[in-house]
């Protein structure tokens, strides 16, 4: 297991890039701790496969270095750093037992008999596939396969990083929360380094203890994934964390405060000096209440997805979403929108501009 810096780590697929629009790793900095749970999560296109190749040796950067445990292996080759990667489709061998699949790895490497033998029987023990150590690999189901796929990675103990790149995306949903258990288990197991690259939110705040949201080329925020969910950083983060995600409305900044359809908000903190333009206030739907208020909008929408309800109102031309458990308005009323306060922010071009309040 190793500890990961990523330093002033930029990529362009261009050869003399020129400026930013030219790169799909913008800057970079961040480092994750040794025996971490970590995730990577952003669409399609966001840079996080890009990024997931350069910590695995199969692309250089063009800029920045990665060091593990503070050791430089920017240009080392993949062997060279001592990873096991698990990918979206199974890698294992169909003519090969369970069990010869799993001691691969270690056969490779002139492990003695014994020790594979030890180790296999604790990764199995581990998946909970004792029972089919015998059987060929080709007839498995697909959940099976990529156990199996896991356990490969997992079955060396000497390993810097375990990488998995969207391993779930060929299993079938009902199996899914199965096998996302059993690998945050298999984390608390085994304690090595652990990174997830997927474009499925529930995935990466179910597995990982730190999450890296990435939006076109950039670490928009690394938090934990309540940090995620109670405080975004930035609009991306709302809108792609959350079901359904943080409401962005337009406002004013006048002396200080903020103003939408010519009220004043409460906001959980001061608002940041700089240029007031391209202002919103963003508030998660779960924050959001109805009664008594001078913020009055008419009920476009409701939706009943059975823990609670989705209210969605028109406060003006802009669409409020709030999520409630008691008795619904209806399609047509008129209703008072009321925002928790200490749960309300603005952001700037996208960015936190709120302070905390003391």
């Amino acid at each position: 297991m190793a500890k990961i810096t990523l330093s002033h780590l930029k990529h362009s697929y261009e050869p003399q890039p020129k400026g930013p629009e030219d790169y799909a790793l913008q800057e970079i900095d961040l480092d994750w701790q040794d025996g971490g749970a970590y995730a990577l999560l952003g669409p399609s296109g966001c840079g996080k496969s890009t990024l997931l190749n350069i910590i695995s040796g199969l692309l250089i950067p063009s800029e920045g270095k990665i060091l593990f445990d503070d050791r430089d292996v920017t240009a080392m080759s993949p062997d060279q750093r001592n990873i096991a990667q698990v990918f979206q489709f199974p890698v294992i061998y169909d003519t090969m037992t369970v069990y010869d699949n799993l001691a691969f790895p270690l056969r490779n490497r002139g492990v003695e008999e014994t020790a594979v033998n030890k180790r296999v029987s604790e990764i199995a023990a581990m998946l909970e596939v004792e029972d089919i150590l015998n059987r060929r690999a080709s007839g498995l189901s697909p959940d099976n396969k990529q156990k199996i796929s896991m356990g490969r990675g997992l079955v060396r103990d000497d390993v810097n990083v375990v990488m998995f790149d969207e391993p779930l995306t060929v299993i079938d949903p009902h199996l899914k929360w199965k096998l996302r258990s059993k690998l945050k288990e298999l984390h608390h197991r085994v304690n090595a380094t652990m990174i997830y690259v997927t474009h499925d939110q529930t995935e990466a705040l179910t597995f990982a203890d730190r999450v890296v949201v990435m939006d076109e080329g950039q670490v928009v925020q690394i938090g934990t994934p309540v940090e995620l969910f109670e405080r975004p950083e930035h609009t991306f983060v709302g809108h792609f964390i959350g079901s359904p995600g943080m409401n962005i409305i337009p406002c004013m900044i006048e002396g200080g405060a903020a103003k939408f359809m010519g009220q004043i908000i409460d906001l959980e903190g001061p608002i940041k000096s700089g240029v007031s333009t391209n202002c919103e206030i963003g508030i998660r739907p779960e924050f959001i209440s109805f009664g008594e208020s001078s913020l009055r909008g008419t009920v476009k929408k409701v939706s009943d997805i059975g823990r609670h309800k989705v209210v969605e109102v028109m406060l003006g031309d802009h669409k409020v979403a709030g999520i409630i458990e008691d008795i619904a308005p209806e399609k047509g009323d008129n209703i008072g929108v009321i925002f928790q306060k200490n749960q309300t922010r603005v952001y700037r071009d996208g960015w936190l501009v709120t302070e905390k309040a003391d």
